[in-house]
């Protein structure tokens, strides 16, 4: 029998819900504690889950059998073809199908199970042209273009690209995902579940400066500095002159505004910039949060050695950054990853390894570095509440695809931290004077101990 008879071969008798919630369960390699309703209105899965996985359309058919993982899955969600009642966040927690998960990669399955599951999608309507993919998705490597050409990645300009994409989204979008502290990081739940995140995220910036032993007088870079959050709360606490640098248009023209209404500008000076291109150095600390996951395993090292030179002896460098829990497989050409082709188009997450490798290289000396992933966790359920609280302001502000983009990149995050799928490290590193000194002190009560130390 043919590969097309077998594709064709009469309907199962059995209702659209059951036969689509079997196909996931072979193609995810794992049972399902969920309800699943389709377009017909049939219903399958057990009664009491968290929630309803709903096949809108049998486009969503279309959108998997082109692309039988996990950029066909998503692209059904974002296009509408597949919706999610109830708490996102309880209704994709699935530990089976998560236990079976690599980075980015679904489970394999015999080629048996794939025949089978084909048949159910071209049997229940999957069988068609490709669909085009949502308008927020960025084409594949090599991705951006410039008028000559392919812009190499990690380039100064494809990462300025890159940046657009991701952060030029539109100031008041950011505001309502983060809160008033206007921080896009992991934030510092130090009393766990029961601390709110406006508290949580001033509680870092704090923990990030006294990790830094920031001191009137002294000198502060901000590597990718955001919307001037941490140059400002530096600047007003701790008495410090700050250069924030970033390559988000919007973020530079908000931080602008921020800092002038904080009346700091004297202190704080924030510009459009490549970190490549900073060289009226020395600083006496230098802070890079949230922003190495853009530099890449190739640009790492010249990454480490850039910041270094721009360290005087005894100045230190806190790294704030996602990281692979196990070693990365080799990236593939084209591979169809949701994060790199929706949210961070040339985003590498590395081992925390690679990271300290780097400045080491660099002749930097690691002396802390802190796992803060169940603290990311917290964070990013916060900034799904808010999405979801005020959904219907950021379907206005940024359309819905790019909203639903959203909130299935927060809800699968948290989840990923959780989980244990990927953490995220706070490294601190010290260059050393001529004669080996640190200037470091003997304990870490210097950033753990409450009390002013602006003064």
């Amino acid at each position: 029998m043919s590969f097309l008879t077998l594709l064709h071969s009469p309907r199962p008798r059995t209702t659209t819900a059951s036969a689509l919630l079997s196909a996931s369960e072979r193609l995810l390699g794992a049972p399902l504690n969920i309800r699943l309703r389709a377009w017909d209105g049939s219903e399958a899965g057990p009664d009491g889950s968290p929630g309803t996985i709903v096949f809108t359309s049998s486009d969503a058919l279309r959108h998997i059998f082109w692309s039988p993982n996990e950029l066909g899955l998503v692209r059904a969600f974002v296009a509408g073809d597949i919706d999610i009642e109830g708490n996102i966040v309880a209704v994709l927690d699935q530990p089976d199908v998560i236990a079976r998960f690599g980075h980015h990669q679904l489970a394999a399955i015999s080629p048996a199970a794939v025949l089978r599951t084909l048949r159910t999608l071209v049997s229940h309507g999957g069988l068609g042209r490709p669909l085009p993919a949502p308008s927020t998705e960025t084409p594949p490597e090599p991705g951006f273009l410039h008028r000559h050409g392919v812009a190499r990645r990690h380039s100064k300009e494809r990462d300025a690209q890159a940046i657009s994409h991701h952060y030029d989204v539109g100031n008041d979008f950011y505001r309502l995902l983060l809160g008033p502290t206007m921080v896009y990081s992991c934030g510092y739940w130090q009393n766990g579940p029961d601390g709110d995140l406006e508290s949580a995220q001033i509680d870092k910036l704090e923990l990030i400066c006294r990790k830094l032993d920031l001191r009137p007088g002294m000198r502060l870079l901000d590597v990718g500095c955001g919307w001037g959050s941490l140059a400002i709360h530096a600047a007003r606490r701790h008495g410090v002159t700050v250069v924030g640098v970033t390559l988000s248009h919007e973020q530079r023209d908000l931080a602008l505004e921020r800092v002038a209404a904080a009346g700091l500008s004297d202190q704080v000076e924030i510009r459009f910039q490549d970190y490549r291109d900073v060289t009226d150095g020395p600083f006496d600390a230098i802070a890079s949060v949230g922003m190495s996951e853009h530099v890449g395993h190739d640009e790492l090292a010249g990454y480490a050695d850039h910041l270094a030179s721009l360290l005087r002896p005894r100045g230190r460098l806190l790294n704030h950054a996602i990281a692979a829990v196990r070693p990365v497989q080799p990236r593939k050409k084209n591979a169809p990853s949701f994060i790199e082709r929706y949210i961070f188009p040339d985003g590498e997450i590395l081992p925390l390894s690679d990271t300290v490798t780097a400045m080491e290289s660099a002749s930097l000396e690691v002396r802390d570095s802190e796992a803060l992933r169940e603290h990311y966790g917290l964070t990013l359920r916060a900034w799904t509440a808010n999405l979801q609280a005020n959904w219907d302001a950021a379907v206005e502000m940024a359309g819905i695809e790019r909203a639903r983009t959203w909130l299935l990149y927060l809800a699968t995050c948290a989840l990923a931290f959780e989980r244990g799928r990927v953490t995220i490290h706070q490294v601190l590193a010290v260059k050393q004077d001529r004669i080996g000194a640190s200037g470091m002190g003997w304990n870490r009560r210097s950033w753990t101990d409450d009390g002013d130390r602006s003064a």
